[in-house]
């Protein structure tokens, strides 16, 4: 096989309402998506950051400019076997894992279709539907995020996630709790904290939470384990997890009780396997994060849900409550008992919307 062309296209997605965590309030999404051609096949993907570089430094701009002079040309026209094989050919770059995982997501996708496969099956996954849980952003008010979180639940979303930071934390629980005693909930905190806030991170633990998510630092591990001796409430990282190096030494420490897997922050897929065939051999559940993708992000987040130690709920959500429009046909929809569907058709399953991509397109780039 080889990569004969890529194209780079950004697209503008306005949601269908405000997302906001620690670290601000998105209303638009810039998203890069990557289509590689081989033999006649197309296989897409999509750099899954944000437009600032604060949950990670990788920005649409900055993954734009590595795909084009330097990833790319470590792989267009460079005959391969596997599409694992891409991760070796791009090692020289440091850092940059969305971007790099870009390439490779699309290459899955191309060998599963070549196959005649879906995605997931290719990948060894082994669920044909997915547990589903969302991710609710902070309000404007607690009681919008009440209304928000009764909302989710009437759909059947199996677990709530909701954004945590000092000042909307403790009493926010508390109502939450009040309200839904029972539901699978987890904080998360994108960081937000440090050491010195451990009494108040102590307090964390009356509510009964599935997990608190990447609380201090976000290169941190360490840190993490001298905490997660002091509560009783599982930590899961994110931010902190960048390949199976890192979820070994994790789970060593004992830095975390589970594990947050997001197919870019990790690199692509064959990292991601990786991760999922470590943590399985330790014990350790891992779940499949989201980045407020698009259809073609989430297409990819949920042949990644498939695979055996994904047993809790991860946020991967129905189309409709990000978007007015998806990119993808049909648009990834959920269960009322909360779940999704493996999609039967080769590759990542879906239609891609071609002329809703174009409408969307502010610039496109033919790489050779």
């Amino acid at each position: 096989m080889k990569i004969e062309t890529i194209v780079l296209r950004e697209i503008r997605m306005p949601l269908v309402s405000f997302f906001e965590t620690s670290f601000g309030r998105t209303t638009e999404r810039r998203i890069l998506l990557v289509e590689a051609r081989s033999e006649g096949v197309s296989g897409w993907s999509e750099v899954t950051c944000g437009e600032t570089p604060f949950y990670s430094h990788e920005t649409p701009d900055t993954a734009a400019h590595i795909l084009a002079d330097f990833a790319a040309p470590m792989v267009l026209g460079k005959p391969f076997q596997r599409a694992a094989e891409l991760r070796p050919m791009m090692r020289l770059i440091r850092g940059h894992p969305m971007a790099k995982a870009a390439i490779e997501n699309a290459a899955w996708d191309i060998e599963a279709r070549q196959a005649g496969k879906p995605l997931w099956q290719h990948l060894g996954g082994t669920r044909r539907e997915i547990p589903c849980g969302v991710s609710i952003g902070i309000k404007n008010r607690i009681e919008d995020l009440i209304e928000a979180i009764a909302k989710e639940l009437a759909a059947g979303y199996q677990r709530i996630k909701i954004k945590i930071k000092p000042g909307w934390d403790l009493a926010v629980l508390e109502a939450v709790r009040r309200r839904f005693p029972e539901i699978r909930l987890m904080g998360d905190a994108n960081s937000a904290y440090t050491l010195d806030d451990l009494e108040h991170l102590r307090q964390f633990d009356r509510f009964k939470l599935m997990m608190l998510e990447q609380p201090l630092w976000h290169d941190d591990i360490y840190f993490h384990a001298r905490l997660q001796r002091e509560l009783q409430t599982a930590i899961c990282l994110d931010e902190a997890i960048h390949h199976a190096r890192d979820a070994e030494m994790a789970i060593e420490l004992g830095a975390c009780r589970i594990i947050n897997v997001k197919l870019g922050r990790v690199g692509g897929y064959s990292s991601a396997l990786e991760i999922e065939r470590l943590t399985r051999r330790k014990g350790i559940p891992v779940w499949c994060g989201g980045m407020l993708e698009s259809g073609i992000g989430r297409a990819h987040n949920i042949a990644l849900s498939t695979l055996e130690n994904f047993t809790l709920p991860g946020d991967v959500s129905a189309s409709k409550r990000y978007w007015q429009e998806d990119i993808i046909e049909p648009e990834v929809t959920v269960t009322p008992e909360g779940t999704i569907a493996a999609p039967e058709k080769p590759g990542l399953g879906y239609e891609i919307k071609q002329e809703r991509i174009r409408a969307l397109t502010v610039w496109e780039k033919t790489l050779v």
